[in-house]
């Protein structure tokens, strides 16, 4: 006669997974409801599907050593451009040897690929201070600024965006939003409460959700509150380098990542789709940036280590076509929110330039948007963002901010070149942005449908803060608090709120509200 077994106990590592799946699968079926609700944003028609011819292939070169003599090159061994574009090499190498497997084109259910907050660990805190010109806690914009400024209107809004204050219920360090640095970090668009997503080195997604509260305890200090409720799944299997979210569907996040694929995360089924990724398995193609518009909600944009830009309807398997628009690293890009036809990016050859989708000629290799213009600063260009307003925003390794003023970009007929004078920064804004290897590379990202009409973006400050600052070049903030101990490098504005994040190398979340 068999025997029979008793249960046993579950053990506590067992109950604490089991924990983690029923928070996470709260917290994102929580926001799931309130992006409906807040957000009554209907899904875009489905059209019939298009029968289209498919783009000519892309020629490429023959694949190429990943190190090559700068003597050979023709570039000087102190040159700056070349540090850092080794820097970008070693650090992209290092991620592609230490990923156990490539990307997953499978669906991935959220539930199976939760990360254990438990597991978390590392820190970089105390390595920010080293870098060139770093002053940790030291403020280059205070409130002396503020009561000299004898503007009245520019006085008020620096008075609103200062008095920002950080996070109450948990310090930075209590928020681990990812396990290792961030790289990438997004607000969704919901207006109700402040949910931040961000990515991380190794291709973990982090989500936040800054309504919660610290549960109260007895007036003990030493009394433990526990800790935020913070989501993170294994979504990419490398760095994750951007998240846009859709303009017609409040529970799609999308995110592009070094392993070569766009994902999307969909809230309320709980499932993470593969988007796009090359035609050819083997084919290493690292996303480096991504974006949308809102009038054509369907084509992702994106960007590659490799100095192209591709674009992808993804109603359209194998629709993608792809331009080569610099022979190195485009770093970041953006879409005009106003007039998406205009494309902005920013390359490791030093250059910001702009170029007109809506004229797009050539063949094979030869094939791209028109170019409108562009302007060289001194050392790499790490980041161009576009501005509701058309200003234009970069920042470079020599040190600046650079703010572009193309206001009448809506009147320009397609293909015209831009005139010479709008081509130079109508403001140069001193500012360190020498990061180094260990802390996130700064980029100006803007506010985009400010309630308030004043255009502003935020950037990571070396000296453990984050700054604001409007489209003439204006400073309007310096955000900064207790319990800060690294430098909040990933800097992002909520779409429409007076919300602002930051994320460093340890993981660790900054939240202004």
């Amino acid at each position: 006669m068999p025997i029979k077994k008793e249960p046993t106990e579950m053990s506590a590592f067992e109950r604490r997974r089991l924990e983690n799946i029923a928070a996470n699968k709260a917290l994102l079926t929580d926001i799931s409801t309130t992006a409906q609700k807040v957000t009554p944003l209907k899904p875009a028609p489905k059209a019939a599907p298009k029968k289209r011819s498919r783009a000519e292939a892309v020629k490429r070169e023959a694949a190429r050593p990943t190190r090559m003599s700068s003597r050979l090159a023709g570039i000087d061994a102190d040159n700056d451009t070349l540090k850092r574009k080794m820097e970008v090499e070693a650090e992209y190498e290092a991620s592609k040897s230490q990923a156990k497997k490539m990307r997953v084109g499978d669906d991935l259910n959220l539930g199976d690929i939760v990360v254990d907050g438990k597991k978390y660990g590392g820190s970089v805190a105390g390595i920010t201070g080293i870098f060139r010109g770093a002053e940790p806690g030291v403020r280059t914009f205070s409130e002396d600024d503020i009561k000299e400024t004898t503007n009245a209107g520019l006085k008020d809004l620096r008075l609103r965006m200062s008095s920002l204050k950080l996070y109450e219920h948990w310090l930075p360090n209590d928020i681990k939003i990812t396990p290792q640095r961030v790289y990438a970090m997004g607000f969704h668009p919901i207006e109700d409460k402040p949910i931040i997503f961000a990515g991380d080195k190794e291709g973990a997604m982090g989500v936040f959700d800054g309504s919660q509260i610290a549960p109260e305890v007895d007036d003990d200090e030493d009394a433990d509150v526990g800790d935020p409720v913070i989501s993170a799944f294994k979504t990419h299997a490398r760095t994750i380098t951007s998240f846009v979210f859709s303009h017609t569907d409040a529970n799609a996040v999308f995110s592009s990542s070094y392993d070569s694929s766009i994902r999307k995360m969909d809230l309320e089924k709980g499932i993470s789709t593969q988007i796009f990724a090359p035609q050819d398995p083997d084919e290493d193609m690292p996303l480096s940036a991504l974006d949308v518009a809102a009038s054509e909600p369907n084509m992702l944009y994106f960007s590659t280590l490799d100095g192209s830009v591709g674009r992808y309807d993804i109603r359209a398997p194998r629709s993608e076509e792809i331009w080569t628009l610099s022979e190195q690293k485009i770093g970041g890009f953006s879409l005009h929110p106003l007039q998406p036809h205009l494309l902005a990016t920013a390359s490791l050859d030093r250059t910001v330039k702009i170029w007109d989708l809506r004229k797009v000629t050539g063949k094979g290799d030869l094939r791209h948007p028109a170019l409108l213009g562009e302007h060289a600063s001194r050392l790499s260009v790490s980041h161009a963002s576009w501005s509701a307003g058309g200003q234009l925003a970069t920042s470079s390794y020599d040190d600046t901010i650079k703010i572009y003023n193309f206001a009448d970009a809506g009147k320009w007929s397609p293909g015209q070149d831009i005139d010479g004078s709008k081509l130079e920064p109508a403001q140069i804004i001193k500012h360190n942005n020498q990061t180094g290897r260990w802390v996130t590379i700064l980029k100006p990202q803007w506010q985009l449908r400010p309630k308030d009409g004043h255009q502003k973006f935020a950037i990571g400050n070396m000296n453990r803060f984050v700054d604001i600052f409007a489209a003439d070049g204006s400073q309007l903030a310096q955000l900064g608090g207790d319990g800060i101990t690294a430098v909040p490098a990933v800097a992002h504005c909520h779409p429409s709120m007076d919300w602002v994040a930051g994320g460093n190398g340890s993981g660790k979340l900054c939240l202004w509200t």
